[in-house]
This record gives structure tokens, sequence and C-alpha cells, in this order.
């Protein structure tokens, strides 16, 4: 089990390794599709370095009720430059990303699981929203900075080049084949 708190510095992601746990704890932005699109197109300053989490928060007032992870996967397509642009060390998300973004994660970056299905679970481990950006987005697509403790994740994706849904991605491109 790694106990990492943000910033993360490079001697935190190069530690890690794929199937690793890990307890995190510190500052963390949502962002989904259109965030993500606005982050390319203009300079959100306030991510370098940081943290990445796909995740549309249900929020309640200032309370978030559930924080659980969406799928990253659509995102393939932006995420290599995201992470070249901002000098992002982590991203978390479920289901995993392709080859391209295992590529632009090698020496700089990992990718951390969150479990689907546990956002209320997710939503306890906020203890602060520090802000909320782009509410014009809606309450989902917002992006929310919040002060994580103990976030618990599994490093899937690491530095180092290794990816726990290698055999997963092989195994449905065969099947895919098939049909």
């Amino acid at each position: 089990m790694h106990i990492l708190k943000t910033p993360l510095n490079d001697q935190d992601i190069l530690k890690l390794k794929a199937g690793d746990e890990v307890l995190l704890s510190g500052v963390i932005f949502t962002a989904r599709d259109k965030a993500h699109q606005f982050f390319l197109d203009h300079n959100f300053e306030k991510i370098n370095n940081g943290i990445i989490y796909h995740c549309g928060p249900i929020a309640q007032g200032n309370k978030i009720i559930a924080a659980g992870p969406t799928t990253s996967a659509r995102l393939n397509y932006c995420t290599p430059e995201l992470i070249e642009k901002y000098l992002l060390k982590a991203i978390i998300g479920k289901g995993g990303m392709d080859a391209n973004v295992l590529g632009a994660l090698k020496g700089r970056a990992v990718y951390l699981s969150a479990i689907g299905g546990a956002g209320v679970q997710y939503a306890n481990k906020i203890k602060k929203i520090k802000n909320v950006y782009k509410k014009e987005f809606g309450v989902v697509e917002a992006i929310y900075e919040f002060e994580v403790k103990d976030f618990p994740l599994i490093v899937a994706m690491d530095a180092h080049g290794n990816s726990l849904y290698d055999e997963v991605y092989e195994r449905s491109r065969a099947i895919l084949r098939k049909l």
C-alpha cells in the first residue's frame, strides 16, 4: 500500500507499479468531456502537475453525495496531449485507456483505477470542495477541485509501460474480430 499526498513528484510516480494499491490524499480535479475540450482549447494552469479524476459528481448543495469514476476510454483521443501540456502526474478513472495513453504516461504519470459503483464511498473521502470551475458546463460536467483523504485506488497503468488492461484489450479485440 502506497500512501501518497499531492502534489505528486516524479519519485512518487516512478515507485508505483501496475497492481499496487494507493491511498491518495490532497487535491484532485474532476474532468469529463467538456472539461477535457476546455483544457485543450485554453490554458487552465491550476491542473499543472496535477491529477484529473474522470468523474461527474452528484452534488446536493455544497455536499457531494456521489463521486464515482466514469469510463476513461472515451477520452483517449486527447489524453496524451493533456499529459504533455499540463505535465499531469495521474489520471483517475475506470476501464483503462489505450496504448497511446500508456505511451504518454511512460516516465511521467500513472493511470489509477477507481472502483466503479463506489460513488458514495468515494464521496465520503472528499473532505472539501475547494472550488468549482466552469459551472456553465452543468453540475456533472463542471470542473470540481476536491480535497480528498485516503482515496483508495489501484495503479492500473504505470510509468514503466505496464498495464493491467493489456490482456483485457487483446482479448476484447479478438472477440470483436470474430463478430
